[in-house]
């Protein structure tokens, strides 16, 4: 049996068959790759990360039922990513594209620290998620492959077949309405 839908995978968690690691990179190896390999430009690193992202599904499913598969997967490949990431900063790996992008959030997205003492970061990440689901799909897209799977401009610009102009102004408008939004729901930046 060779298990195609989630809900088959996540049984083979539950079960403890070691099969469930092979059928979720055999289904998601790509993707997750694609988001630690934009945050760290390393394939070693980026693999790690992967293969950790295993390690953390298989140690945490039996206590979790995850809905979204692929986007809980996506997350945990991400955070593992930044904190590799942050870890190797000081040796400027990846050319200087991941804090590059992180950077173009600071002026919108309050720092750690101020989200701690002002807002919890679940409500913080929910307002972020209202702030999303009234844009335009496009915007949305944009907005999206830039800040949460890393993808460059170039790459942006190909998927919608459209020039890197379009994307940076969209990328911009974005950032000022995100920093607008925010501050109108009372989160100091």
């Amino acid at each position: 049996m060779f298990p195609t839908e989630d809900k088959e995978i996540i049984e083979l968690y539950w079960q403890r068959d070691q099969q469930a690691i092979q059928e979720t990179a055999g289904k998601y190896g790509t993707f997750l790759h694609s988001i630690a390999w934009n945050i760290l430009r390393s394939h070693g690193d980026a693999e790690e990360c992967v293969n950790d992202t295993y390690l953390r599904t298989w140690n945490a499913i039996p206590s979790a039922r995850p809905s979204a598969f692929r986007a809980w997967l996506g997350r945990i490949a991400r955070n593992l990513s930044l904190d590799r990431w942050k870890q190797g900063r000081t040796q400027k790996r990846g050319g200087g594209e991941t804090e590059l992008l992180l950077g173009e959030l600071d002026r919108c997205v309050p720092s750690p620290r101020r989200t701690e003492s002002h807002l919890e970061d679940q409500e913080l990440a929910s307002l972020i998620s209202a702030f999303l689901r009234r844009l335009p799909r496009e915007a949305r897209v944009i907005f999206l492959r830039r800040y949460w799977f890393g993808d460059d401009l170039a790459a942006i610009a190909a998927r919608l077949g459209c020039g890197q102009g379009k994307v940076k102004s969209s990328l911009f408008r974005t950032r000022n309405a995100l920093r607008t939004y925010l501050e109108q729901e009372g989160v100091s930046l």
